[in-house]
């Protein structure tokens, strides 16, 4: 009789132990949000909530991060459990800050911006729409990213903040952190392929329950950019290809294994470094560019000089080129927005189409007749 009562007492309390616990979410098995070029980030499915991984947000990264995204009637009744999650974020997202002009086009893509409420160097915008509410004072300045003004930030209350970060030692999102305001850390930029940084937009599509939308998207910019790579691929003359600049004595250049080289190579171009492979610019002086390059066709993207004067000004040995001397000298700089954002470093990562396109257009003159270039102009 003893022990039965005993039985009976256990069965109780482990039936009163899992009443308690019923809403602890313990993961079962998701379905995964599809991605073909993207490794930094992924997403999973669960019914009532989704799990957001973040697996590369700079460079040798030595920790990835996990987000909980779930409604607001879900929140309410769910226990996640303790430090097993960076962030729990309510979604559908109501209110945000971004930190990277990176961000914005993904925003404005998914009918989102109206979401956007500060940034940090509300200048460096060139989004019409955008640029209309920061006008309307709809979106407040925050300062610089390494040093938001957390107050006003505070005061905004976004539902997140997509952070950027080249290192992780920022201490304003700590500070945010710490207030209870979620940091989404986005790795677009370390990603090593074009239509990969593109690919980004399903993460704001997750945050944002417009899966279909961003998958929709991308589907269309991926389809433009294979359509336009296959275009260039029926040329058999490559031109070759310079590109950077030089500053203090130092010419920087993609590397090989760049997405700038990535593109020269799917446009059909031969440049110059393609066999050279790391992270980061390529770090050479004079000598060993003019070496290789004197005789290059096309001079492509020569950092932020915006005429041939300027270029020659900086060091007359620019002017040696025969890229320069036949004025094939090509820019992203003279395209900005109002306030003097230049629309490449804004929209260039969200529609590598458009930047391929240009490319084509400068360097196969013959194909895409009708197209106009987007981002890229001659140096004048």
């Amino acid at each position: 009789m003893k022990k039965a009562v005993f039985l009976l007492f256990i069965v109780f309390v482990f039936s009163c132990k899992n009443e308690t616990a019923k809403h602890v979410v313990k993961p079962v098995d998701g379905i995964q949000l599809e991605l073909k070029y993207a490794k930094g980030f992924s997403v999973t499915d669960y019914s009532t909530y989704k799990v957001l991984n973040i697996e590369n947000p700079w460079p040798n990264a030595e920790k990835s991060y996990r987000y909980v995204l779930i409604n607001k009637e879900n929140a309410a009744k769910t226990t996640f459990m303790k430090d097993a999650f960076d962030g729990i974020i309510i979604n559908p997202i109501i209110k945000i800050v971004v930190t990277s002009t990176t961000h914005i086009p993904a925003l404005e893509l998914l009918n989102a911006e109206k979401t956007l409420v500060g940034f940090p160097g509300t200048d460096f915008i060139s989004s019409e729409k955008i640029r209309t509410q920061i006008g309307q004072g709809k979106i407040r300045e925050l300062g610089k990213n390494e040093s938001i003004n957390t107050e006003v930030l505070l005061s905004l209350n976004p539902n997140a903040v997509i952070g950027f970060g080249i290192d992780g030692n920022n201490k304003t999102f700590e500070t945010i952190k710490k207030s209870g305001i979620p940091v989404i850390y986005n790795g677009d930029w370390v990603e090593n392929s074009p239509l990969a940084k593109a690919e980004w937009i399903k993460f704001f599509g997750a945050l944002y329950n417009k899966e279909k939308e961003a998958d929709s998207i991308f589907n269309t910019i991926e389809k433009n950019y294979l359509e336009a790579k296959k275009l260039a691929q029926t040329v058999k003359n490559k031109p070759t290809v310079l590109s950077g600049a030089m500053h203090s004595d130092i010419w920087y250049l993609p590397n090989g294994s760049s997405t700038e080289a990535q593109l020269f190579k799917d446009a059909n171009l031969n440049y110059l470094w393609s066999d050279t492979k790391g992270s980061g610019s390529l770090k050479l002086n004079f000598e060993s560019v003019f070496t290789t390059a004197k005789d290059a066709d096309i001079w492509i993207n020569p950092s932020n000089y915006t005429s041939l004067k300027a270029l020659e000004n900086s060091s007359s040995h620019n002017a040696m080129f025969i890229a320069f001397k036949n004025k094939k000298v090509f820019t992203i700089a003279n395209t900005t927005g109002k306030t003097g954002g230049v629309l490449y470093y804004e929209l260039g990562f969200a529609r590598p189409d458009l930047v391929l396109k240009d490319i084509i257009k400068i360097c196969h003159p013959e194909l895409l007749k009708d197209y106009k270039p987007f981002f890229f102009k001659p140096l004048k």
